[in-house]
């Protein structure tokens, strides 16, 4: 599998004016697409004859999705939003995928309590996880952030159809638990409008599939044990399990290689919002299938703050959300076991 460069002369298939590859995005072959988005990687596949994307269409699009949603580039609308001042932001037909990622995390966030809060952003600042830090932040420096975290409507925000009004300087907000998930419905709206059925969507671990794959059957997608060394990076990656996909997305949220350590304690990566504390329970990791990937991608977050028994009572109590999870954790002997939702069994490879 070659990611060479192309000579300019060389064309794509699907479109005679465009190149087989741009910085960021490339041709592997004519149905799989591979580059580099958000930090990290993404793949495209089709059981079709071809993919009738090129690169530059989706180099294109994610460039959009990032100059609206990354809190990395400075002038995102996000990041604008994020400066210590109060103002009014328009967001009508200019910024349609940081509105509908702000809408579809108010709808997570009402489900489940604010165990998703997009508003812990200065909290995850605090303890360092974006840069290194000597010490973790004091119980009166998190209680001072904790006064500006919350995501209900008309406390520290309020929204119209065409505008969103920012009442708190020291309000901010990070997307990253939701918005990867989310770029991946965007590249497979774009699939469907081109006419592709069967076709597989992957950035940064996010996925969405439909229809089947080259052998004609659902998409198989491996869950990873979790270790904290098993990356993948020597080659080989040691899968817990693997599941049929078509027609959802997946996303998976987990503490095992995310984590702070300072003074031989190690703190979770996942922030309780309610607390502003690393979560405590023995939850490894969550996977999660949803109508969409940014539904699965903001559902795996909260799971891993509420844990496993709140986990599974809430998928039960919640049939109309079509959610499915597959848990795993550690038990009191340290050995990991694995828990999951009643209609995942049908869609586990090894059961």
């Amino acid at each position: 599998m070659s990611c060479d460069a192309q000579d300019s002369s060389d064309l794509n298939s699907n479109e005679s004016t465009a190149p087989l590859r741009v910085d960021n995005a490339w041709m592997v072959d004519k149905k799989v697409m591979q580059g580099t988005t958000q930090g990290t990687t993404f793949t495209i596949k089709t059981s079709e004859e071809e993919l009738l994307v090129t690169p530059i269409e989706i180099s294109k699009l994610l460039a959009e999705f990032d100059d609206q949603l990354s809190g990395y580039i400075d002038t995102s609308f996000l990041s604008v939003f994020n400066l210590p001042v109060n103002g009014t932001f328009e967001w009508g037909s200019g910024v349609p995928y940081f509105k509908r990622c702000f809408e579809l995390s108010q709808e997570v966030y009402r489900t489940t309590d604010g165990a998703f809060d997009p508003s812990v952003f200065p909290l995850v600042r605090a303890w360092g996880f974006f840069k290194d830090m000597n010490t973790p932040p004091t119980a009166d420096e998190i209680d001072s952030i904790l006064a500006f975290v919350g995501f209900e409507e008309g406390k520290f925000y309020r929204t119209t159809t065409s505008s969103l009004m920012k009442l708190e300087p020291l309000f901010q907000l990070d997307f990253n638990a939701i918005a990867q998930g989310y770029s991946v419905d965007v590249v497979a709206d774009l699939l469907r409008n081109k006419g592709h059925q069967n076709f597989y969507v992957e950035i940064g671990g996010e996925l969405y599939t439909e229809g089947l794959n080259n052998e004609g059957s659902p998409w198989i997608i491996g869950v990873d044990l979790p270790e904290e060394e098993n990356t993948g990076v020597s080659g080989t990656r040691e899968l817990e399990n693997y599941i049929y996909l078509s027609g959802k997305g997946l996303a998976t949220s987990g503490n095992y290689r995310k984590f702070y350590e300072r003074d031989g304690m190690k703190y979770s990566h996942t922030l309780h919002p309610k607390t502003g504390r690393p979560v405590t329970h023995n939850l490894l990791s969550a996977t999660v299938i949803a109508n969409s990937a940014a539904l699965a991608d903001g559902y795996a977050t909260a799971f891993m703050v509420m844990g496993v028994e709140a986990t599974l009572a809430f998928v039960a109590a919640h049939p109309e959300l079509e959610i499915d999870v597959y848990l795993l954790f550690q038990n009191e002997a340290g050995r990991i076991e694995r828990a999951y939702s009643t209609g995942m069994q049908r869609i586990l490879g090894n059961e």
